[in-house]
């Protein structure tokens, strides 16, 4: 199976939906990262999903909309 890439031009574009900074590319993961946010939202088949609900925290494994600190 080939590894799909994320558009590169895209990339330039897009910012985190939650403070509007830019995303930082982890091709070995496979997602967009927002340092300022410190959420991590996924790419599938080469298609960035830039929903909150769909993203995980990068302090934990709960989920982005869970409330608690």
């Amino acid at each position: 199976m080939t590894e799909r890439k994320v558009d590169p031009k895209l990339l330039e574009i897009l910012v985190c939906p939650v403070t509007k900074e830019p995303l930082r590319y982890d091709p070995a993961a496979g997602e967009l990262i927002s340092n300022a946010a410190q959420l991590a939202f996924p790419i599938r088949d080469g298609i960035p999903i830039m929903l909150v609900d769909e993203a995980r925290r990068l302090d934990g494994d709960r989920p982005a909309t869970d409330p608690s600190p």
